[in-house]
């Protein structure tokens, strides 16, 4: 465990100066396509941020970046919520094409569900970039390399569980990011042949249903010495279920993202939440702009999909994590 502490906070250290900066991936996601379909703006005057759901802190930290990205351009900024529903998304689309926005950032709540609308607007000449996850027909995609998310998630908790013992996966709604963050851990899982997942149950993300569901596969299968929350909200209702089900001093639970709220946890004497896996939902804005830049002035985009490294944050380094 202390080996992965160290190269967990050198990792850390290596991410955050280079300001986080993204590696790229020459693999095309699946439908999408390089330029818009439509006459390309001249500039980028307008931007329309759409996120899943604005009552998880992730989505309020994008609307910081694209503030920022706004700010820098002096463009105007819309931000709509589609508290995870396709159908508010398609209708948000469709009214940033009559308003005739330049550039529409999306976090889609459905991936191939809302591929139809960006068809759309990419025929209407809008730019349209995904971010966290990918999105069909969308030029290109910024998000956090969700697979090594899980890997480094899973790797910290293993060790954490001194190799061996059964563990709970808290999944999430079937986006490609977070089965992508199941996929990592499953990767690493075959690496601790005594660690064996013996409960695996969807939440809605959030920390109500992951105190629900946890609460359930601990009732069910109560020999369990660690969690994998696929994000924080749903490992901070995991460990409440710990807690209510009075197992704190024996069970071990890990995150991804890096929230505010799981750092107030890792500082909370006693907590079972032991480490997070970063994502920089900001920055994912920012980068999605840069990206829309390049296509603005007419280059041709060498990747068009974007990934962001993951690195553990834990009890140990979360004083010199900068945060969201």
């Amino acid at each position: 465990m202390k080996l992965t502490k160290k190269t967990a906070i050198g990792s850390l250290f290596v991410a955050l100066a280079l300001g986080l900066g993204a590696c790229s991936s020459g693999d095309p996601v699946p439908g999408m396509t390089n330029g818009a379909e439509g006459t390309t703006p001249e500039s980028i005057k307008s931007i329309g941020l759409m996120v899943q759901d604005m009552s998880n802190p992730f989505f309020s930290a994008m609307t910081k970046g694209a503030e920022d990205a706004a700010k820098e351009l002096d463009a105007k900024l819309n931000v709509q919520d589609a508290q995870l529903d396709l159908a508010n998304q398609n209708t948000q689309i469709d009214a940033f094409i009559q308003q005739g926005v330049d550039l529409i950032v999306i976090s889609a709540v459905d991936e191939d569900g809302i591929g139809p609308a960006i068809e759309r607007a990419r025929a209407a000449g809008a730019i349209v970039i995904a971010v966290d996850t990918p999105a069909v027909g969308a030029d290109a995609v910024v998000m956090t390399d969700a697979v090594e998310a899980g890997e480094v998630a899973c790797t910290y908790l293993f060790e954490a569980m001194g190799g061996e013992g059964n563990f709970l996966i808290i999944d999430g709604t079937p986006i490609q990011t977070i089965i992508d963050r199941i996929t990592g851990c499953n990767n690493v899982l075959e690496n601790y042949p005594n660690i064996k997942a013996v409960g695996h149950q969807h939440s809605k993300n959030d920390r109500a249903s992951g105190l629900a569901v946890t609460t359930d596969m601990l009732t069910a299968t109560p020999d369990v010495q660690g969690i994998f929350g696929m994000n924080d909200p749903s490992a901070l209702g995991g460990v409440l279920a710990v807690e209510q089900a009075g197992r704190t001093g024996d069970i071990v639970v890990v995150g991804i993202d890096g929230s505010p709220e799981a750092e107030a946890e890792l500082q909370r004497e006693g907590s079972p939440f032991i480490a997070t896996a970063t994502q920089n939902p900001a920055e994912m804005v920012r980068q999605a702009v840069k990206v829309a830049q390049q296509i603005v002035a007419g280059e041709e985009l060498e990747e068009t999909t974007i990934l962001i490294p993951s690195v553990i944050v834990d009890r140990e380094n979360v004083a010199e994590y900068p945060g969201w």
